[in-house]
C-alpha cells in the first residue's frame, strides 16, 4: 500500500480507499435504492465504525457520494475530519426499479434478470445504464492521474465496483480508459464495513476483526 509519498507515478493513480456505505433499512429488506434514501441500520452504524478504525491515520483527500446513506456513513468514518461530496460518486440510476423489492422484480420481470449477475443494472427502465456509469467513473478518475495523495471514498456498491474496475484498467497512456470491461466490472466483493484498497494495479480488502459474518 502506498503512503502518498511517491512523486513519480508516471500518470498512474494514487491509492484509493473504497468504502461502501453501511447497511440500510432497505438493504436489509432487499429493496432497491438507487437515488432514493433509507437510513442506516444498527448494523450499518457498526460497519461505519469498523471502516473508521481501518482508515484511522490515513492522510488524504476524503470524498463521499452526496446521497444521504453515503454521507451518513462518511460522517461516522471521517469523524472530525472534513470531507467533500462529489456527484460523480452517486449510485447508478435504476429508474423505475428504485424503491421496489428485488424479489418482486425478479418474479415479475425474469427476462431482465437473465444472464450474468448484476447485468440487469443495464436494463432498468429509465435507468442510467452501465456505459454511462463507466464514463462517469472515468471522469472522476481522470483528474487523479499522476497525483500521489491517497483518496478515501465513501460511495455505493455498483458505482464502487465500476470505479474499481476502471482504476485497475487504467494505465499511464489511457486515463480515463477508452472502454469498460463488461466481463470484469462485477467481479469481486464490495463488502459493507470493509475497505477495498486499490494500489499499484491491485486491490486488497481490509476487514475489521469484529467483521465475522
Amino acid at each position: 500500500m502506498g503512503d502518498g509519498t511517491d512523486k513519480d507515478r508516471r500518470g498512474g493513480l494514487p491509492d484509493l480507499y473504497l468504502m461502501r456505505h453501511g447497511e440500510t433499512v432497505w438493504n436489509a429488506e432487499g429493496r432497491l435504492q438507487g437515488a432514493l434514501h433509507a437510513p442506516l441500520t444498527a448494523r450499518g452504524l457498526r460497519q461505519a465504525g469498523w471502516q473508521a478504525a481501518l482508515v484511522a491515520g490515513v492522510a488524504g483527500r476524503r470524498l463521499s457520494s452526496p446521497q444521504e446513506r453515503a454521507r451518513q456513513t462518511a460522517r461516522l468514518v471521517f469523524g472530525t475530519q472534513p470531507f467533500r461530496t462529489e456527484p460523480l460518486l452517486s449510485e447508478i440510476g435504476i429508474g423505475t426499479f428504485a424503491g421496489r423489492l428485488l424479489a418482486d422484480l425478479e418474479r415479475e420481470r425474469p427476462e431482465v434478470f437473465a444472464g450474468p449477475p448484476l447485468a440487469w443494472y443495464d436494463r432498468c427502465p429509465g435507468g442510467e445504464g452501465l456505459a454511462a456509469l463507466a464514463a462517469r467513473c472515468g471522469r472522476f478518475l481522470g483528474p487523479l492521474a499522476g497525483t500521489s495523495v491517497p483518496v478515501l471514498i465513501v460511495s455505493h456498491g455498483i458505482t464502487l465496483r465500476m470505479l474499481r474496475a476502471a482504476a485497475l484498467d487504467m494505465s499511464p497512456d489511457r486515463c480515463p480508459p477508452a472502454r469498460w470491461p463488461p466481463d470484469k466490472w462485477a467481479e469481486g466483493e464490495m463488502r459493507q464495513g470493509a475497505v477495498h484498497v486499490v494500489s499499484n494495479g491491485a486491490c486488497r480488502t481490509l476487514r475489521h476483526p469484529r467483521d465475522r459474518d
